[in-house]
């Protein structure tokens, strides 16, 4: 609806006048295949690219071996929603492009910026999320379905949290979005409710539910409780992708502040692999700086804000052709930006 979807927006709005991602309206060849598709009488299965994990979010880790096989069918939607000339109907956004010129920042430089906006102790840490996010999902012998989300979760005193989940895409303010919502491909219109959930007080002591603590050392214990939930953990560091992972699953539950983000930027800095990349503009507008990491044929991208080092998201995408399954380089896997 769209009163829920003017009090999201209201806490970092997208600007009428701000960046589009390309995509453009549909052609009339496209119009009819997507009719056709979304009305032929097949029976689906949906399978969604990143399952919830122990009940928490429908973002959480990502699962490399499935992402493999996943993704790259969304190739399909040309051959269905449009020819080789015809602009895709429904398709996997194109990845952020890093602005050029620009100059990368190293992560060490972060960590210093971070500190200071630490200083003087605001925005404070919050438990509840804010978060745009875009997965893929799938159905037998039919092309693969976007699904722009938005999802705010809000906790209460008595320990009750609500959780509002509506379609939405920044790419295209207004306009009716794509959903698979019953299982069924269909559009629905821009800033229709998915769910409207109040849950019942919720108590834990274990990550991510527990509260993030805004210490390096302490923090990396928490991350590594969220990446190796089993018994015995290890005492090796964590793995890159497994940083990636356990951030992304936290940050679906809590709203960082100003120490919490700065810990993260040191745990980011020490990150094997995490390398600057220059300036972009986030899914919702926003200046950042993107770090990324490539590993297996996939691309993980870190975006912080540019003077605070706050996480504002992370992107997925493909960084190299596979004939044998029809994936071209470039190809977005999924994408998460967290708002306050």
């Amino acid at each position: 609806m769209a009163d829920e979807l003017e009090l999201l927006r209201g806490a970092n709005p997208v600007p009428v006048d701000g960046p589009h991602f390309g995509e453009g309206p549909l052609d009339h060849r496209a119009e009819r295949r997507l009719e056709r598709l979304l009305h032929e009488d097949r029976r689906r299965r949906r399978i969604r690219l990143v399952p919830p994990l122990r009940g928490s979010t429908p973002r959480a880790r990502l699962l490399w071996g499935l992402a493999a096989t996943a993704v790259v069918l969304v190739i399909a939607l040309d051959a269905v929603l449009g020819g080789a000339s015809t602009p895709r109907a429904v398709a996997a956004p194109r990845p952020l492009a890093v602005h050029v010129p620009s100059v990368p920042v190293p992560l060490t430089e972060m960590v210093a910026l971070a500190d200071a906006a630490a200083s003087g102790g605001s925005p404070g840490l919050r438990k509840g999320t804010h978060v745009q996010s875009w997965s893929l999902s799938l159905g037998d012998d039919v092309p693969p379905v976007t699904l722009p989300e938005e999802r705010v979760v809000r906790w209460r005193a008595d320990a009750t949290h609500t959780e509002l989940v509506v379609a939405t895409d920044p790419r295209r303010p207004g306009r009716p979005v794509l959903t698979d919502e019953g299982d069924a491909p269909h559009l629905v219109a821009d800033g229709h409710v998915i769910s409207r959930t109040t849950y019942p007080p919720m108590w834990s002591d274990a990550p991510p539910e527990a509260t993030p603590p805004h210490t390096a050392a302490a923090l990396s214990a928490y991350l590594t409780e969220i990446a190796r939930p089993q018994t015995d953990r290890g005492t090796a560091p964590l793995s890159t992708p497994e940083l990636f992972d356990a951030v992304a699953e936290l940050l679906d539950h809590w709203t960082l502040g100003a120490h919490e983000s700065a810990a993260l930027v040191r745990l980011f800095a020490e990150a094997e692999g995490l390398r600057p990349a220059g300036e972009v503009t986030d899914r919702l507008g926003r200046p950042g700086r993107a770090y990324v990491y490539d590993s297996g044929g996939v691309r993980r991208m870190l975006i912080l804000e540019p003077r605070t080092g706050a996480v504002l998201g992370m992107e997925d995408t493909s960084t190299k052709d596979d004939p044998a399954y029809g994936l071209k380089a470039g190809d977005v896997m999924g994408y998460s930006a967290w708002m306050r």
